[in-house]
C-alpha cells in the first residue's frame, strides 16, 4: 500500500517504520520541515545536542550500547561538515548509524547557495553508501535501503541528503518491505571445506589463540555466546582487541586481556609464539600487528570476516573465510562436536604452562603512591565499586582510554564503547548521552581526559537539558598524556604543546552547567568521592587530579614485534637510549 504525504512527513514515517525512537540532531533552515513533521508527533525523541559531532558520536553510543542503527538529523553546509569526523568513526569501528542532511533546493546545487556543500562528495569517502535524494517518491524507499546498507554485512554509516523542497513536496511513500531491499546482500555463510579445514588445525595444533576483534560483538549477541562455547568446550586462550572487549568475560579463566601496542604481556606473547592463530571478526590493524614481518611468526592464521576486503589485505591468511560470525561459529562447534570434540590436550597443557609464566610477570603492576592518585589506582577503585552494576563505559581517546581497557573488566558485549580505528578525542562524552538515552536506568560513565573531555564540553547542556545522569570521570593530569610519553620515550623529552595550562575549574564549570562537581586529589578520599559521584541522581563532573607524568604500560614501540614490549618506566627509558635490552 502507498499513499501520498510530504518528503518531510516521509522521514518521520520511514524513521517510525524501522522502529527508531530516538534521534539526536540540530536543526537549520535546510531541514525546518523535518523539524516541524517532529514537533507534531510524539513516538520519535529528538535530543538537541550542542555540536553537529556530538549528534553522531551520541548517535554511535547508541548504536553500539543497543545493537541498533542510530540516526542523527543535520542542517546543510556546516551541519553537515561537521558530522564528517563521527561518520569516519563510524565506518573505521563499523557501527551502524544513518545520517539525515538537509540540503539546498534541487534548483539552487550547484549556485554556490546559502549554507551548501557538496555533502555527497564530502562524505562519499567516510561512509559506506550516501545518497543526494532529487524525487520525492523515492525517498522512503532509500531510507528503507538505508537502514538495510547500514546494519547488514560489515556494519557502517550512511548519510541520506535530502534537499528542501523534496522535503515539501509531496510524493508516494514505501512502507518497510517485508524482505530486504536492493541488490546489497552480504554473504552470511562459510565455506563448509574451509571450515572444515580450520577445525583440523584446531585439532592438531599445540599453542593455538582466539583472537577476537568487534566484529563478533557486531554480529549480535548470539555470537558472543558461541564463541564462549568454543573457548570453554576447547579450553583454547583468547584474547582481543579494543573493540572485542565483552565479547568474552574478562572473568573467564581463558581470557588473556587485551593485546596489541598497550595490550597485555601474556596476550602479546601468545600471539607472537602461537602455532595457530584464528582471527574472529578483527581486522589486522596496525596498532595489534605492530611490525608486519614479525607478526605471530611461527603461526598458521585463519581469518573470519564478514567483509572479503578486509581478507589478506594487510596479513596473509591461510585460512580464510568469508561470513557473519555467528553462522560460522555455529558451523565451526557442530563440525568439531562431529569430528569426536578432538584437541591437543598435551600440547595445549604445555600451551597454558608457558601462558601462566607470561601472566606471572604482572605487567599491569605499577608503584603505588599515598599522596598521588595514580591513574591506574583510579580505574582499579571505579572498577571494584561499579562491577556488578547495570554499567555501560564509553571512553575519550589518550592513556586514560588504554589505562581503561586493561583495569576494567567488561563481562558481557555492547558494554564498551570507545573509538578505536580513528582515535576521536570528544568521542566519549556525547557518546555517553547515547548510550544513558538509550538505557535510562543503568549506569553510564565516560572515563576521559582532561583534554579530550575539552573539545565537546558543550554536551553538558544537553545532559543537563534532558536530565541524563551521566558521570564524566576526568583522570586530569593537565597534560595531553599520550602525546607528552611518546615525548618523554620518543623525542628526547622535547614537551612541545603537550601541556594545558589554562584549565577551567571543573567543579564550577558543572555548577555552570546546573550539574554536579567534585574533585578528589587525596587517595585516601578517593573511595567516598566515587561513592558520591555514583550516588548522585544527575550529571557528574568528576575532576580525579593524578599523578602528571605517570606513562601507560605496556606498550609496543612503534616499527617492534609483540616480544619487544616496554613494561616500565626505568626499562623503558634504557631501552629507548640503547642502554639495555627491551623486556623479553
Amino acid at each position: 500500500m502507498t499513499r501520498q504525504m510530504t518528503g518531510a512527513k516521509m522521514v518521520v514515517q520511514a524513521l517510525k517504520d524501522q522502529g527508531v525512537d530516538t534521534v539526536f540532531g540540530y536543526p537549520g533552515g535546510a531541514v525546518l520541515p523535518i523539524y516541524d513533521e517532529i514537533f507534531q508527533q510524539n513516538d520519535i525523541h529528538h535530543v538537541l545536542v550542542r555540536h553537529e559531532q556530538a549528534a553522531v558520536h551520541a548517535a554511535e553510543g547508541y548504536a553500539r550500547s543497543t545493537g541498533k542503527v542510530g540516526v542523527a538529523l543535520v542542517t546543510s553546509g556546516p551541519g553537515a561538515t561537521n558530522a564528517v569526523t563521527g561518520l569516519t568513526d563510524a565506518l573505521m569501528d563499523s557501527i551502524p548509524i544513518i545520517v539525515l542532511s538537509g540540503q539546498v533546493p534541487t534548483f539552487m546545487i550547484g549556485s554556490d547557495a546559502f549554507q551548501e556543500a557538496d555533502t555527497v562528495g564530502i562524505t562519499r569517502p567516510c561512509t559506506k553508501h550516501n545518497w543526494l535524494v532529487k524525487d520525492t517518491d523515492k525517498l522512503s524507499s532509500i531510507i528503507h535501503q538505508a537502514f538495510h546498507v547500514a546494519s547488514s554485512g560489515r556494519p557502517g554509516p550512511v548519510l541520506i541528503d535530502i534537499p528542501k523542497d523534496v522535503q515539501f513536496a509531496s510524493g508516494e511513500y514505501t512502507p518497510r518491505p517485508k524482505a530486504p531491499v536492493g541488490h546489497y546482500q552480504p554473504q552470511v555463510k562459510g565455506d563448509l571445506d574451509t571450515i572444515t579445514a580450520l577445525v583440523e588445525a584446531l585439532e592438531n595444533a599445540e599453542r593455538p589463540v582466539f583472537y577476537t576483534g568487534g566484529g563478533v560483538i557486531n554480529s549480535g549477541p548470539g555470537a558472543s555466546q558461541l564463541l564462549r562455547e568454543l573457548v570453554e568446550a576447547t579450553g583454547v586462550p583468547i584474547t582481543s582487541t579494543l573493540m572485542g572487549l565483552g565479547a568474552y568475560p574478562a572473568s573467564g579463566k581463558h581470557w588473556l586481556g587485551m593485546l596489541g601496542m598497550h595490550g597485555l604481556y601474556e596476550a602479546n606473547m601468545a600471539m607472537h609464539g602461537c602455532d595457530l592463530m584464528i582471527n574472529i571478526g578483527a581486522r589486522f590493524d596496525d596498532r595489534i600487528t605492530g611490525r608486519l614481518d614479525a607478526f605471530s611468526p611461527k603461526s598458521k592464521k585463519a581469518h573470519i570476516d564478514i567483509d572479503p576486503s578486509s581478507i589478506n589485505k594487510v596479513i596473509k591468511t591461510d585460512l580464510p573465510i568469508v561470513g557473519d560470525v555467528a553462522h560460522i561459529l555455529e558451523d565451526l562447534l557442530k563440525v568439531w562436536k562431529a569430528r569426536g570434540r578432538k584437541i591437543n590436550r598435551e600440547g595445549l597443557a604445555k600451551w597454558w604452562r608457558q601462558i601462566d609464566e607470561w601472566r606471572a610477570v604482572k605487567c599491569l603492576t605499577y608503584k603505588p603512591s599515598e599522596t598521588i592518585i595514580k591513574p591506574q589506582y583510579a580505574l582499579e577503585r571505579l572498577e571494584e565499586l561499579t562491577k556488578g552494576r547495570d554499567r555501560y563505559i564509553t571512553t575519550e581517546v589518550g592513556q586514560h582510554q588504554m589505562w581503561a581497557a586493561q583495569f576494567l573488566g567488561f563481562e558481557d558485549p555492547n558494554r564498551w564503547m570507545t573509538s578505536g580505528g580513528l582515535g576521536t578525542m570528544g568521542y566519549g562524552f556525547p557518546a555517553s548521552i547515547g548510550v544513558q538515552m538509550a538505557h535510562p536506568d543503568a549506569l553510564v560513565i565516560n572515563v576521559a581526559g582532561e583534554a579530550s573531555w575539552l573539545m565537546n564540553m558543550q554536551e553538558m547542556g544537553t545532559a543537563v537539558q534532558y536530565r541524563l545522569p551521566v558521570k564524566q570521570f576526568i583522570l586530569n593530569n593537565e597534560r595531553l598524556g599520550m602525546v607528552r610519553q611518546w615525548q618523554q620515550l620518543l623525542h628526547g623529552e622535547r614537551y612541545s604543546s603537550s601541556w594545558s595550562e589554562a584549565l577551567p575549574d571543573f567543579v564550577k564549570l558543572a555548577e555552570a552547567f546546573g550539574a554536579k562537581g567534585i574533585q578528589c586529589k587525596d587517595p585516601a578520599d578517593l573511595d567516598d568521592a566515587i561513592m558520591e559521584m555514583l550516588n548522585h541522581d544527575g550529571p557528574v563532573i568528576f575532576d580525579c587530579l593524578v599523578e602528571k607524568h605517570e606513562n601507560c604500560f605496556p606498550m609496543i614501540p612503534s616499527g617492534e614485534p609483540h616480544n619487544k614490549m616496554l613494561l616500565g618506566d626505568a626499562k623503558a627509558t634504557n631501552a629507548i637510549a640503547g642502554k639495555g635490552a627491551v623486556l623479553v
